[in-house]
């Protein structure tokens, strides 16, 4: 198979970006704070410099996690309460509508704007190199199309994101409106999160009168006359997505929880998908195939029928399990569902990230299935990367670390649909998904057990079983902000400082 290099186009753009490409490299091998290309004059954040903690009173955040008080508050006198350095609309994004009787927040038509914007608008199926993988990040072009669509000015506006029904489906949308935004350069100024579900803030911090049945516009009416690109902000956020080549260079050389290596890597999905079936904890959906024996009634337990484990697999995988080195603890302990499936207060969430345990006894375990223990989970200095199956979950677990605990944080993408797929095993057309000596296969750096069939396991997109790297994502994101095409013919990009 032909090895193919990325290559960028050699105008001034693309010499722009060559340098500035190399300066955040080489930050991220020594894991230095945020740096300013001098080249492009954009701002190259680190993780640690897009975290934002919130106050302990999530009533007084201006920005990030803000609460519904603070919400009715902007939006029934928007000109005299807008934070300070807000100096245009407020505009709500809602992932779903809500229910009956609080379907979207009152928008006024002149200061205040609600759209749905749903969950499918904020997701891309894109190509690292190697694989091509769904759910991704959007593209440039794709962001730029919603600040059209909904009149966005992210220089001058505030964008609340928010859930509509309050569900775990919605409030990961949200996390994704969030991420998406945030990665291509929105002022933590300008951005926030709406705390829980319309159903719950009907009744809390809200009433009827503060909702509409409709959106300011819908069905293609929305106003498309937007002009600010993501290309007016200069700053890059891109440290906020971890590539599958990321996750292989953190993972430590034995599946156990090593401390002091300055990360923690999360995995959200529940305990029987990280353990493949061998255990599952107390809350957890019945597996159907055994007809709800898998439940535990308390904490942690043993899985009745552990060779029946096809049940934890998504998205017809070749294997299921985790990376190695990998601490667990599922979303929902993130989130009261009792209202409106708001975040927990910020000390029961401290205490979860440090490896403490809530009111069920669950917190975070290691490979032995084992609680890690008060003090043995994040850690002073750690940078938090964390997945799930397609980051859909993982977006509770990252705004709880990167806008509430204010956490260094940093979302693998790709996630468990495309490090599950990067296996020499079969697929349902006979064929080994990626050949022996590919430097792309996860399987030998994970914890996995296989598919019971290669019949089940759908075939993966293999652009490059031996690409040179795995960051074609975010060069051409790169490319985009400073205006090159992110392709095409020319030099070649230089090769990753870091090695490897």
């Amino acid at each position: 198979m032909e090895k193919r290099m990325f290559k960028l186009p050699m105008t001034a753009g693309g010499k722009l970006l060559a340098a500035a490409w190399v300066a955040m490299m080489l930050a991220g091998c020594v894991g230095s704070e945020d740096t300013s290309s001098a080249a492009s004059q954009i701002t190259v954040n680190s993780a640690a410099g897009i975290a934002q903690e919130s106050a302990v009173n999530y009533d007084d955040n201006e920005n990030g996690l803000v609460s519904g008080a603070t919400l009715k508050r902007w939006k029934d006198d928007w000109t005299n309460e807008r934070p300070a350095g807000i100096t245009g609309k407020l505009v709500i994004l809602q992932v779903s509508a809500g229910p009956a009787g609080s379907e979207y927040i009152l928008p006024d038509g002149v200061n205040v704007f609600t759209y749905l914007a749903p969950s499918a608008e904020w997701t891309q199926t894109r190509s690292n190199g190697v694989i091509t993988t769904q759910s991704m990040v959007l593209d440039g072009p794709g962001v730029d199309a919603l600040l059209k669509l909904y009149n966005i000015d992210p220089t001058a506006d505030m964008i609340v994101c928010a859930q509509g029904t309050g569900s775990t489906g919605n409030a990961m949308a949200q996390g994704r409106c969030w991420y998406t935004l945030r990665y291509w350069g929105v002022d933590k100024a300008h951005l926030s999160v709406l705390n829980g579900g319309n159903q719950w803030l009907n009744g809390s911090s809200m009433a009827g009168g503060d909702f509409a049945a409709a959106p300011s516009a819908a069905d293609g009416s929305e106003p498309n006359t937007g002009t600010v690109s993501v290309r007016d902000l200069p700053v890059d956020n891109t440290a906020l997505q971890a590539t599958m080549q990321d996750m292989l260079a953190i993972l430590p050389g034995s599946d156990s929880n090593v401390t002091g290596d300055g990360v923690l890597i999360w995995d959200a999905r529940s305990l029987r998908q990280f353990a493949a079936g061998e255990k599952a904890e107390f809350g957890e959906d019945t597996d159907p195939d055994t007809a709800g024996t898998q439940a535990c009634a308390t904490a942690y337990c043993d899985v009745t029928n552990t060779a029946n484990y096809m049940g934890t697999f998504q998205n017809s995988g070749s294997r299921q399990g985790h990376p190695r080195g990998t601490l667990q603890l599922q979303y929902t302990r993130l989130l009261n569902s009792a209202e409106g499936y708001r975040y927990r207060d910020k000390s029961e969430l401290e205490n979860l990230l440090n490896g403490g345990t809530d009111a069920d006894g669950l917190g975070f375990v290691d490979a032995t299935y084992q609680l890690v223990g008060s003090g043995n989970a994040y850690r002073p200095g750690d940078t938090i990367y964390t997945y799930c199956e397609t980051t859909f979950r993982a977006m509770i677990t990252g705004v709880a670390s990167a806008i509430i605990l204010g956490k260094p944080t940093r979302f693998y993408d790709g996630a468990m649909v495309e490090w599950n797929s990067l296996s020499h095993l079969q697929d349902n057309t006979g064929n080994y998904i990626l050949p022996t000596d590919s430097p792309w296969r996860s399987d030998t750096k994970s914890f996995y057990r296989p598919a019971l069939s290669a019949g089940t396991v759908a075939t993966r997109t293999i652009d490059d079983a031996y690409a040179r790297n795995a960051l074609s994502i975010v060069v051409e994101d790169r490319a985009y902000k400073i205006g090159g095409s992110g392709g095409g013919g020319g030099s070649l990009l230089p090769s990753n400082p870091c090695g490897g």
